[in-house]
């Protein structure tokens, strides 16, 4: 007879570790998967593009519901789940339902942060995370209105791009000096900020926000220094913060996320968590891929074999705003260690490689993202440098020409 296996959360984490798991042990659980959005589990990344109407929104699902019928999944979404009682071994759900379980899986993810700010609940205040939020911004993003994003990390980027071509006139606020600061140095932030600003949205660093002005809706920004951004919508897309309150009331150990083992196991016997709402070695990841990682480690697991997660390598390769972005590894640099740089200034093309000791240890492209993936390669591999080094700024076809041929 199969195990009940419940997972909470049905966003792109749950999603692949079925799909890990029913192809090693289809069968071994009676999986139930548990989702508070009222849609089938879809492609997050995707969003911006539904909300620049590149992309329709049912494009972006992740799975059909034939899918998940075959892998003999029970599907229960609309429904949150509101409390964990790890000592009777169930799942609570709004309204009153128990889904009972061998083995539990939290993957709730993160939800927007919201600044606390004077005027941050009037009308026309919204954030930017989920199809939820995109319908309401595509609802009210009229042509020749103005539109206010506060953030210029990627959630933000996104978001002024997309109701940019919706039509909007966008100005992008953010706190610090350059645009994706965790992802990006000093000047592929400001090459990012030109390639921006030549799209038209406008672009305000080093800028505090200090109220939302309006009466009954929204008028306007208010920065700390005294300026004023006329807006009729303000998107806040300042950060994440992985969504714990479950696992808290059911007695976990919770940290910023909640705190996990390298076989993904939670504090308590036959609990588990990945992705976003996950806290491995004092690191929450807030990126796709290293949900993926922990997905292959835990259906690993949970199939009976001895798989260990030991962390992510992180890196961001996609288009921000239109515009091709990798960055991964050290590459801000640091002691004993020598950047290499090729900038095109004519061509909006930046490549800076970081090494140290012989190997690659970080990189950052902007424009030209070719050979991101073969340089993440080299990162992660560790790979000696002796034989590629000349060449390797240049790209893989002058370092490796014979692996280019073959």
């Amino acid at each position: 007879m199969s195990e009940p296996l419940v997972i909470v959360g049905n966003g792109m984490a749950a999603t692949r570790l079925v799909e890990e798991l029913t192809a090693r042990a289809k069968g071994r659980y009676a999986i139930a998967v548990v989702g508070d959005e009222p849609s089938l589990a879809y492609n997050r990344v995707l969003l911006s593009s539904v909300l620049a109407r590149e992309v329709p929104a049912e494009d972006i699902e992740l799975k059909p519901a034939e899918w998940w019928r075959d892998q003999g999944v029970t599907l229960v979404y609309g429904r949150r789940a509101v409390e964990i009682d790890t000592r009777q071994r169930f799942v609570r759900l709004r309204g009153g339902a128990k889904l009972g379980y061998g083995k539990l899986v939290i993957a709730t993810g993160s939800e927007a942060v919201r600044l606390p700010m004077p005027g941050a609940d009037l009308p026309g205040v919204l954030t930017f995370r989920d199809k939820s939020d995109v319908a309401t911004l595509l609802e009210r993003a009229r042509p020749g209105a103005r539109a206010v994003v506060i953030g210029g990390g990627l959630l933000g980027l996104e978001a002024a791009y997309g109701l940019m071509k919706a039509g909007m006139h966008v100005s992008l606020v953010h706190l610090m000096d350059r645009l994706m600061e965790r992802q990006l140095d000093a000047r592929a932030g400001e090459l990012l900020k030109q390639a921006i600003e030549a799209r038209g949205i406008e672009v305000v660093l080093n800028a505090e926000s200090e109220a939302i002005q309006g009466r009954r809706k929204v008028a306007g920004l208010r920065l700390k220094d005294g300026r004023n951004i006329a807006a009729d919508l303000v998107v806040m897309a300042v950060g994440i913060r992985p969504c714990v309150q479950l696992a808290r009331g059911a007695g976990l150990d919770v940290g910023r996320g909640i705190v996990v083992g390298d076989d993904l196991a939670t504090s308590t016997p036959d609990v588990y968590a990945l992705g976003e709402c996950a806290e491995h070695r004092g690191v929450c990841y807030g990126l796709v891929e290293p949900a993926y990682e922990q997905a292959r480690v835990l259906a690993g697991n949970l199939a009976g074999e001895s798989a260990r997660y030991t962390g992510s390598l992180l890196s961001t390769n996609l288009k921000v705003s239109g515009v091709s972005v990798f960055s991964a590894g050290e590459f801000l640099g640091g002691e004993n260690m020598e950047p290499v740089v090729l900038s095109d200034p004519g061509r909006r093309t930046y490549r800076k490689l970081v090494i140290g000791e012989g190997r690659l240890k970080g990189a950052v492209l902007i424009g030209d993202t070719t050979d991101a993936l073969w340089y993440l390669d080299l990162i992660r591999s560790g790979r000696p440098l002796s034989t590629l080094r000349n060449d390797l700024v240049f790209g893989r076809a002058f370092a490796e020409p014979e692996a280019q041929a073959a």
